[in-house]
This record gives C-alpha cells, structure tokens and sequence, in this order.
C-alpha cells in the first residue's frame, strides 16, 4: 500500500527528473541554446537574480533544489485536489495533459512575470509549443498516473 507522502515524493521526483533531463536534453543537448549549467543557474536566479550566474556549482545546486521543490508542489495540488475533480477520476491521459498545461500557464503567466517583471515576448512559434509540450509529458502526465495509482484504490 502507497502512503500519500511517499505519492507525492514519488510524482515529484519523476516530474522533476523528466522535466530537467528534457531541458537539458533539448535545450542545451539538441538546440545548443545553453547549456545545463545556466539552465539551473537561471532557476536560481529567482531567487538571487544575477548573482545566480556567478555562484558557481553552488547555485546550480540551488536552482536544482528550487527546480524539485517547484515539482513537489505541483505533486502536491494535484495530489489534494484529485478527489475533489471528477474528470480525474474518468481519464487519467487527459487529466496528465491538462493538468501539465495549466503548469504551464501558472509558471509562465503568473509565476514568471511576478519573479521577473521583464521577460521576453512569447509568441506562437515552435520555442513556445515546445516549453507547452515539455511540461504536459514530462510533468503533468506523470503526476497524473502516480497519483491515480493511489487513488485507484478508492473507487
């Protein structure tokens, strides 16, 4: 029998690991845009703004904390709100994709902005559908069947 911590643990970690390996993968592996480093240096920045890119390791290890820890919680509310939305219950897939694209929204549209108030314009392009689909596979998915694996046993 699963323990709801050890759901929310589980979902979080496998969020947080697909998500940070596609980044990688994608962005510094595939596109060379950046590289894994600044990737996490600018989750750091968040937090400690410029100084993030010259922390060194240090910071890296930060915005990989900071990275896990926003997975967590994402774990977590979808954890606490799946019994209270029907439609989880009836279609797990689909629950995954919507569920990773309100991610998306809340990062991008709400979190972002507030933590940097200048960023880049977003446009309908590839960049941007790309980020969407990142985060519904790698994120929203696999948090939706964990969790559905716990509940599965309620109904």
């Amino acid at each position: 029998m699963r323990s709801k911590v050890r759901t929310i643990i589980s979902s979080g970690l496998v969020a947080g690991t697909l998500d940070i390996t596609a980044a990688i993968l994608i962005y510094a592996g595939i596109l060379h845009k950046t590289t894994a480093e600044k990737i996490l240096q600018s989750i750091a920045s968040g937090i400690f703004k410029k100084e993030a890119y010259t922390g060194g390791s240090e910071m890296t290890l930060v915005g990989l904390g900071l990275h896990f820890l926003i997975a967590f919680i994402f774990a977590w509310f979808y954890f606490k709100i799946f019994p209270y939305i029907p439609f989880f219950k009836i279609n797990t897939l689909l629950s995954g994709i919507s569920y990773g694209f309100f991610i998306w929204v809340v990062m991008n549209l709400l979190v972002l902005p507030i933590v940097f108030p200048v960023l880049p314009e977003k446009n309908l392009d590839f960049p941007l559908l790309l980020s969407i689909l990142i985060v519904i596979c790698c994120v929203g998915i696999p948090i939706a069947f964990i969790t559905r694996k716990y509940y599965a046993k309620w109904y």
